[in-house]
């Protein structure tokens, strides 16, 4: 089977800058079992999709072989940098754009020095153990043009790039639930989701994800988008139903919990 194994993760770096606080390292403990599953499952690339990497007149695939830089967040820079060295497999990557334009998607490639990784594919990366010269990645860009089904043929492309190339691949969706935060300070110790009707939202949707019921999932999806003001709409599920054929037969919440108010969780499906 061409997929490995499929997850989806926060792209917040809280966990990385602030693992002190109990919460947040909740996040960062569960990410780090998440990568051991993914490496566990012998993929030789993985495909990712951040939310946070915005595109708008293009398609944008990651095409250097080598992106090393020091990051800061625009919204935590106060807590820190995040410093990447990061590997993409360049052949799978021109593949995908090629794919893309001959399927009528305008697509092309990012490859020169200094290009500003975004803060989410920085953090699944370091956290999950991927995108190293041992396991390289494909990264795609979020179009904010898009909409979840054209994430989803997005998804497609690319794994069906690497079935052609022979390789298996993990896919890793990175972004966010509820997207409601706190707009004061707070003592980051108490951190919860801010709305209580987003929270259960959020528990709604992971319970059905859980459950492996992809048609009532994705008749929900619309409603829990709205309701919950979920980042990108979740597109980065997409991402994953995409790769994945459509339907998985269930997943399991390594951890569910609040971002400074917003709702994220980290979710590694049976594929």
């Amino acid at each position: 089977m061409t997929i490995t194994s499929a997850f989806l993760v926060p792209g917040s770096p809280l966990p990385v800058l602030r693992h002190d606080v109990q919460p947040w390292n909740q996040f960062n403990l569960a990410m780090q079992r998440a990568g051991a599953a993914l490496r566990d499952s012998s993929p030789d690339v993985v495909l990712v999709y951040s939310t946070q990497w915005f595109a708008v007149l293009d398609e944008i695939w990651l095409t250097r072989r080598r992106s090393e830089d020091i990051h800061v967040d625009e919204n935590w820079h106060e807590f820190g940098e995040l410093p990447y060295d990061l590997y993409s497999d360049v052949d799978l990557a021109n593949k995908c754009v090629e794919s893309c334009q001959k399927q009528g998607v305008n697509a092309r490639g990012a490859d020169y020095k200094n290009f500003p990784i975004d803060t989410g594919s920085i953090v699944a990366s370091g956290l999950l153990g991927i995108g190293t010269e041992a396991l390289p990645f494909v990264l795609a860009s979020n179009n904010l043009y898009d909409n979840g089904a054209a994430t989803e043929k997005l998804a497609q492309i690319a794994v069906s790039c690497a079935n052609e190339q022979g390789k298996k691949v993990a896919v890793v969706g990175v972004g966010g639930l509820s997207g409601s935060v706190f707009t004061t300070d707070i003592d980051p110790n108490t951190d919860r989701i801010v709305k209580p009707e987003e929270d259960a939202w959020n528990k709604r949707m992971l319970t059905l994800i859980e459950s492996g019921d992809c048609d009532a999932v994705r008749a929900l999806m619309p409603t829990y988008a709205k309701e919950a003001r979920v980042d990108m709409g979740f597109k980065h599920f997409n991402w994953i139903l995409g790769a994945a054929g459509g339907s998985f037969s269930g997943a399991r919440v390594h951890h569910y919990g609040a971002l400074y108010g917003s709702g994220a969780a980290v979710i590694e499906f049976q594929i």
